[in-house]
């Protein structure tokens, strides 16, 4: 098939995917490297827009081939300048069965580029699960897509609502709250971590953590650094706290 123009009906319902409340059970990729990546993971791939003269390196996907132009693949794109190739892949199904020992659990984050750094992050960490808290922004943002660079899928990543599920999965976890320094936390680099399961617990760079996260950890922990210095980026922050924790 050949799609030249932005007027198509595919074309229109595929745009639609750039918001959340159309993504349903799909979401957009854009870029060879995460479209390799989530098909090598076995993400179903059900349909590529690819540049013309592009189409023959992309036989590989097993999926509709749209072949199009660079005015198409602007209108799809959520970026400045559009890649070669544009799909659309269906959202994996996580599960609750095996969140496995070692979560991060992040709630209300609200930075699309920290979410998807946070999660490359817990990645490369070995981390087995991620749980999105509150109201954290949408997972299937294109730019969180983009940011966690083909990890998306690598991690299993679940959605909780309400204290009382978190009791429920992680009552024999130790839990712990992330924090600016206070009487109530102590320093990384003096807490003796054991082999129990551990949830680490991290909240927006605008609010923190919220009380009832706070009262739900078994601990708290802060990084140390100098006292003219106020925080630091939440994503920075989380790959210290689970490097010193997991590795």
């Amino acid at each position: 098939m050949e799609i030249t123009s932005v007027n198509n009906n595919l074309v229109k319902e595929t745009v639609k995917l750039q918001q959340k409340k159309y993504r349903k059970n799909l979401f957009l990729l854009e870029g060879f490297k995460p479209i390799e990546e989530a098909y090598l993971s076995g993400i179903t791939i059900e349909r590529a827009f690819v540049e013309k003269s592009k189409k023959g390196k992309y036989l590989f996907l097993n999926c509709e081939i749209i072949e199009t132009n660079e005015t198409v693949l602007k209108k799809l794109s959520t970026t400045a300048t559009p890649p070669e190739i544009i799909a659309v892949a269906v959202q994996p199904k996580n599960s609750f069965d095996n969140l496995g020992n070692k979560v991060v659990l992040l709630e209300n984050i609200r930075d699309l580029g920290n979410l998807g750094t946070i999660i490359r992050t817990s990645s490369a960490f070995g981390v087995d699960s991620i749980v999105l808290y509150g109201e954290t922004v949408d997972l299937y943002n294109p730019k969180v897509v983009r940011s966690a660079v083909g990890n998306l899928w690598k991690t299993n990543i679940v959605q909780m609502q309400g204290i009382e599920q978190l009791k429920k999965y992680f009552a024999d976890y130790e839990r712990f709250g992330t924090l600016p320094k206070s009487k109530n936390s102590e320093y990384l680099s003096q807490i003796k971590f054991t082999d129990k399961p551990k949830v680490i617990m991290f909240g927006s760079e605008a609010d923190g953590l919220s009380d009832e996260l706070k009262e739900f950890a078994t601990q708290n922990i802060t990084i140390e650094m100098k006292e003219n210095v106020e925080s630091l980026n939440l994503s920075i922050s989380a790959g210290i706290i689970l490097y010193r924790i997991f590795v």
